[in-house]
């Protein structure tokens, strides 16, 4: 019989290599020990003598333990590592294999690259909107990259821990030392890191879009409209490559080489090509407006807080009563001016806690405010970024507070 294979989680002082069968243990135990033993007995006894001779050697173990023969095997001893980077080493294993595990999943380029697409895709359709084209473009592209995050952020959370709780990979991370409110906010890095992908995606098409839109005096810009879809599509082909004659997950390498080419692109188009129509209608119209940038940041906080709330549903639900269970808060809490805000000023104490708790979506929309120009700059944007980061530090504290309490008493099975 041989020992099952090592998951990414089992990070332990010892380490026994997969091709090590039990025989082999057994021989070097009475080696060892001179007098046979059951298997758990020499287990436990290998494990303390390797214990041993790795806090003898921490002092000069500055390349490592030499390798130990194991029978017939030639088994490598791990490294020594003090116990105080232990935790740290797991907190960001398990928040790695989650980023990865999300970056792995179709939905998610899906979702990013239909997202990234339709937004440039925006920049090129007429409006006829009075002169309020470029305004329309913007409010759909920040919309866009809202609606398509909350999807992202549900359904990466329901995969990273009521997918894992379900299958049972949850309660073996978690009968290693490994506690869980360490698995938790673990999980939520490793989302929150997969969110700043998509983010950064989506913020590239949404300036480059900026950059192309046009009024009723205009025309489409088919050659940025083309530059973006051949950076799309050139991403796939060679995560296709790579995927062909590498062996590598084409789904992880395409997000790769996706983040990478549109990036190439959108420097292209803003810095490199100049584009100049006839009736432009204000000054420096074809550019990138900038004043986006803070609209994002204020797009990917709210994604962030949304996350935090799936997670916290992920713990008890799965991904169906979870997305319903977000979209509600997420239309309450558009409405709370409306619905708690009045009744809240006048005093009520149940309006008031619902204004309270249930989190101001309206705080995280800039795109009121990018209005006239792009010589027109917004005062104490940044500012008002500052503290919106404030609040949802805060109110991300109370949701996985109360996710680690749902989470505690979970029976995992």
């Amino acid at each position: 019989f041989f020992f099952k294979q090592k998951t990414a989680y089992e990070i332990v002082d010892c380490d026994w290599s997969s091709d090590v069968c039990s025989s082999d243990l057994r021989h070097e135990a009475q080696q060892r020990f001179g007098f046979p033993m059951s298997f758990r007995q020499h287990g436990r006894r290998l494990v303390a003598a390797r214990r041993r001779e790795n806090g003898k050697d921490a002092g000069a173990a500055a390349g490592g333990l030499p390798a130990v023969k194991a029978g017939g095997c030639q088994v490598a001893a791990r490294p020594y590592y003090p116990r105080a980077t232990k935790p740290m080493r797991q907190f960001i294993t398990i928040a790695t294999n989650a980023f990865m595990e999300l970056v792995r999943q179709p939905i998610f380029l899906l979702l990013m690259t239909l997202a990234s697409l339709f937004i440039v895709f925006l920049a090129a359709v007429p409006y006829f909107a009075m002169g309020e084209d470029g305004k329309m473009v913007k409010d759909s592209s920040l919309a866009t990259m809202l609606m398509v995050g909350l999807f992202v952020a549900v359904l990466s959370a329901s995969a990273s821990v009521a997918h894992e709780i379900r299958t049972g990979t949850a309660l073996a991370v978690l009968a290693k030392p490994v506690g869980r409110a360490k698995f938790l906010l673990a999980k939520y890095c490793g989302l929150a890191a997969a969110l700043v992908v998509l983010t950064y995606v989506n913020t590239l098409a949404t300036l480059l879009a900026s950059r192309m839109a046009f009024d009723a005096y205009g025309e489409a810009d088919l050659f940025g409209t083309g530059i973006y879809f051949g950076a799309v599509a050139l991403a796939y082909v060679l995560a296709g490559f790579t995927n062909y004659f590498l062996r590598r997950p084409f789904v992880s390498d395409a997000v790769l080489f996706l983040g990478i080419i549109t990036t190439i692109a959108f420097v292209y188009l803003a810095y490199f090509v100049e584009l100049k129509r006839p009736g432009a209608t204000e000054p420096g119209m074809y550019r990138v407006d900038y004043r986006l940038l803070p609209a994002c940041v204020l797009v990917l906080l709210a994604l962030l807080l949304l996350a935090g709330l799936a997670l916290a549903c992920s713990t008890r639900y799965d991904t169906i009563p979870t997305l319903i269970i977000c979209t509600g808060l997420f239309l309450l809490g558009l409405m709370s001016d409306y619905l708690f805000g009045r009744a809240a000023e006048a005093g009520s104490w149940w309006a008031t806690i619902c204004h309270t708790v249930l989190p101001n979506w309206q705080l995280f929309w800039l795109a009121d405010a990018i209005e006239g120009t792009r010589s027109h700059a917004i005062p104490g944007v940044w500012g008002y970024v500052g503290k919106a980061t404030g609040y949802v530090v805060g109110y991300l504290g109370a949701s996985l507070a109360v996710a680690l309490m749902l989470f505690e008493d979970r029976e995992l099975s």
